[in-house]
């Protein structure tokens, strides 16, 4: 899961794994697999870093050794 801005100044919390597309129309525009379509103020590349974080962060977390 990954935090973003939508345009109106809210806060969402989205599906890192349901992104398909992040595109600059010039705003940021995110599509997930389920069809829907989110306009966002982060730059493409810092959509694209939260993602990264989250991934390594679940990944640590699932084969580490050490309990949550």
């Amino acid at each position: 899961m990954i935090k973003v801005t939508q345009l109106n100044q809210r806060e969402i919390v989205i599906n890192a794994d349901l992104i398909e597309i992040v595109e600059s129309t010039p705003d940021t525009l995110i599509s997930l697999t389920t069809g829907r379509k989110l306009v966002v103020k982060e730059k493409v590349e810092d959509v694209i870093e939260r993602v990264i974080t989250y991934r390594k962060a679940y990944y640590q977390r699932k084969y580490s050794n050490d309990p949550l």
